[in-house]
C-alpha cells in the first residue's frame, strides 16, 4: 500500500531505536585509521553527518592481521575501543546514533599487508586479479581454507567483537555478510566448496552466518543487531547461480533473530542485475528492510512511500554531504563527490566538504 506521507524524513522504529528520520548513512570504506588506530579526525567526520537517521562505521577488522585496506580500523585491542569513545561520544553530542559494522575480509585479505600472515577463506580458492599492497599492486594469494575449529574461534572474534563495541559506545553493530568478505565466502558457492557441514547447501553454506548472529545478537540483543548482504553482487570475484533463490531462503531464515534491520544491497557495484532481490527481500522478511545502491532522494522516498522498504542507505552523497539530510530537505544543490580521496589519507575529501550556508 502506497502511503506518500511516510518518506525518508518520517521517524521510525529500528529495533531498539527510535530514528527520527530514514536517512542512513551506508558503510564507507575511508582508510583514515593509520595502525588501524581510530582517531580524532575520524571522529569529526563521523559526528559532521549526525543528523543522519543512523550512521554505518566503515568495515571494522574483529581480528589482527586481516587487513584488506592497510589503513582499515579494528576493534580487537583495548587501544581501539579507546579511539572508538572518540567517535560515539562525538556523534551522540549531536543528537545522532551509529552503529559499528563489523568485519573479517577472509582471501580479499593479503600477506603483504598482514605482516607475512596467509588469507583463509571457506575453500583454497583466491580472488581473481590484484589488489593494493605496500609493494604496489600484486595478485590476490590462494587462501588456506579454514578448519572447523577455525570457524569457531572466527565465530568467537565477532562475539568479541560486539563486546568490545558496546564498551566503546555503539548503539549497535551492523554484521557485513556483503561483497566478497568471510561470511559472503561462505554464503555464496562461487568461493565455497567445502562438504562438511559448513558447505553444499544453503543450509550449510548459511551455518557460519547463523552462529555469528547468535553469538553477535546474544551480546547486543537482537534490537541492536544488523546484517548487510549483497546477493548481486561479482565484486571479490563473487557469484551464485540462483541468487533469487538464495535472498528468499537467507530472508526466511533471518526472521527468527527479530534483527534490527537488513541491509540489502540490490545491484552489484557494476550495476548489472537480472533479479530483484529488494521485492524478493519485501515478501520474505517480516522485519525492518534497509535498502542501498545508488537510490537518489526521489527515488528513496517513492520505495518508502511505496512500502519497498523502510530506509535507505546513501554512500557517495554522505561523503560529499555532511548534511545530507538539510540539504535534501531544503531541495539544495549537493556536493560533488571527488573520488580521487575517497582512499587518501588526512582531512582533503574527508572532512573538508562544506556545508550548505544559510
Amino acid at each position: 500500500m502506497t502511503n506518500t506521507a511516510t518518506n525518508l524524513f518520517s521517524p521510525v522504529k529500528l529495533g531498539d531505536l527510535e530514528l527520527p528520520n530514514r536517512f542512513i548513512m551506508a558503510p564507507l570504506t575511508r582508510t583514515r585509521a593509520p595502525g588501524h588506530l581510530p582517531n580524532a579526525l575520524m571522529a569529526e567526520y563521523y559526528s559532521q553527518r549526525a543528523s543522519g537517521g543512523l550512521l554505518i562505521t566503515e568495515c571494522t577488522m574483529v581480528k589482527e592481521g586481516t587487513s584488506a585496506f592497510g589503513d582499515d580500523p579494528g576493534i580487537y585491542s583495548q587501544e581501539q575501543i579507546e579511539g572508538w569513545k572518540l567517535t560515539t561520544n562525538a556523534v551522540h553530542e549531536k543528537g545522532g546514533r551509529i552503529f559499528m559494522q563489523i568485519w573479517h575480509a577472509g582471501r580479499a585479505c593479503h600477506p603483504l599487508l598482514n605482516g607475512g600472515k596467509e588469507a583463509v577463506s571457506a575453500s583454497a580458492i583466491a580472488i581473481d586479479g590484484e589488489t593494493h599492497t605496500p609493494e604496489g599492486k600484486q595478485a590476490y594469494t590462494v587462501p588456506r581454507a579454514l578448519t572447523v575449529d577455525e570457524i569457531k574461534e572466527i565465530v568467537g572474534d565477532f562475539r568479541q567483537a560486539a563486546i568490545n563495541a558496546k564498551e566503546a559506545g555503539f548503539d549497535g553493530v551492523e554484521i557485513h555478510g556483503a561483497n566478497g568478505y568471510l561470511i559472503d565466502q561462505f554464503l555464496r558457492e562461487s568461493a565455497n566448496q567445502r562438504t562438511d557441514e559448513y558447505g553444499g547447501s544453503l543450509e550449510n553454506r548459511s551455518r557460519f552466518l547463523m552462529e555469528i548472529l547468535e553469538a553477535v545478537t546474544e551480546v547486543m540483543g537482537s534490537g541492536r543487531v544488523g546484517l548487510r548482504l549483497s546477493p548481486l553482487n561479482s565484486f571479490n570475484s563473487m557469484k551464485e547461480g540462483d541468487a533469487a533463490a538464495w535472498t528468499r531462503y537467507l530472508c526466511e531464515q533471518l526472521n527468527r533473530f527479530d534483527l534490527a534491520y537488513l541491509h540489502l544491497m540490490r545491484t552489484d557495484f557494476f550495476g548489472t542485475h537480472d533479479v530483484e532481490p529488494v521485492k524478493i527481500a519485501r515478501e520474505a522478511y517480516k522485519g525492518h528492510l534497509m535498502v542501498n545502491m545508488g537510490y537518489t532522494a526521489e527515488e528513496a522516498n517513492e520505495a518508502i512511500s511505496g512500502g519497498q522498504a523502510d530506509s535507505v542507505a546513501f554512500g557517495k552523497a554522505f561523503i560529499a554531504n555532511p548534511d545530507l539530510v538539510e540539504r535534501v530537505k531544503a531541495d539544495a544543490e549537493l556536493n560533488e563527490p571527488n573520488p580521487n580521496t575517497f582512499y587518501s589519507a588526512g582531512k582533503e575529501g574527508y572532512t573538508d566538504y562544506p556545508f550548505m550556508t544559510a
